[in-house]
């Protein structure tokens, strides 16, 4: 029986910032737009942290099971370790979606049905990232689906149930969201690269290769910093999202020194960190009278 510790771990509490930064953003432009509705906002939050501890859970199931987790550098794998049995945490990944698919229900009703399919959606990418007989997570499909549904859908959907209407700052808002939440998966994949390369897992960073994963990764951290000058166009006070420099720049500077296996899981926490920086400082920017 996996403790209470054990079952934490394997929910990766280090990705979740990828799932508050959009819905903190997102209501941002809401709040902005002077839309908020706080009650809204919070049921995302709920739909957003469970859909990530989710796929959290399926991917260690789904990898467990093929024997991908067997030989790891990383954070502890239920499965892969044999301190859960498989079948609990498939069970574990569903109640997660279920929390998520019940709160989005209610967000639906309330605003517009056509948000079901959105939520089949992202449910069917939690569940296909590494799970059924093609999962595009073992064909270096996983940072676009990443990018999708944690930056696009998600910061606009949260601003969307808000205000009920799609804008060009959420749109514009999403993108370097959506970039951190890639940079959380660019790095993870970093670091498993040799193991997954040996086991047949074609992630992106096993296709690219180490040297052009570095430099994806120092793209995707730094690209958000400038796309925040770029919307100060729009709105001045997403400037202070640079800010967030100080916290991203010891991880890109560990990766691109050749930090590697073990030394990569200290860079994943910071990036989750940089996240957290980068969203908070947008969401005031985006609070904040223009």
């Amino acid at each position: 029986m996996a403790t209470p510790g054990q079952w934490l771990a394997g929910a990766r509490p280090r990705t979740l910032p990828a799932a508050v930064v959009p819905v903190a953003v997102g209501t941002g432009v809401a709040v902005e737009a002077g839309d908020a509705v706080w009650w809204k906002a919070l049921l995302a939050l709920v739909v957003s942290l469970a859909m990530q501890v989710g796929v959290n859970y399926a991917n260690d199931y789904s990898d467990g099971v093929r024997g991908t987790d067997d030989v790891r550098v990383g954070p502890l794998r239920l499965v892969g370790s044999k301190v859960a049995a498989p079948q609990q945490v498939k069970l574990a990944a569903f109640a997660a979606l279920g929390v998520g698919g019940a709160a989005g229900l209610v967000l639906a009703a309330t605003t517009t049905w056509w948000l079901l399919a959105v939520g089949v959606a992202a449910m069917a990418a939690a569940w296909g990232y590494t799970g059924g007989k093609k999962p595009y997570g073992y064909r270096a499909l996983g940072e676009v689906s990443v990018f999708v549904f944690f930056g696009l859908v998600a910061v606009v959907g949260t601003a969307y149930v808000q205000m009920e209407k799609v804008t060009g700052l959420a749109l514009a808002a999403s993108v370097p969201v959506g970039m951190l939440a890639c940079a959380l998966l660019v790095v993870n994949n970093l670091r498993d690269a040799p193991a997954d390369a040996e086991v047949g897992k074609r992630t992106l960073a096993v296709v690219l290769g180490d040297f052009r994963t570095r430099w994806l990764y120092t793209v995707l951290l730094f690209g958000p910093l400038l796309i925040a000058l770029g919307l100060a166009v729009a709105h001045p006070w997403t400037v202070i999202a640079v800010a967030a420099l100080p916290v991203a720049a010891p991880a890109v500077r560990a990766v691109r020194n050749h930090a590697a296996g073990p030394a990569l899981i200290p860079v994943l926490g910071r990036t989750g960190l940089t996240q957290l920086a980068y969203g908070a400082l947008l969401t005031l920017a985006l609070c904040l009278p223009a």
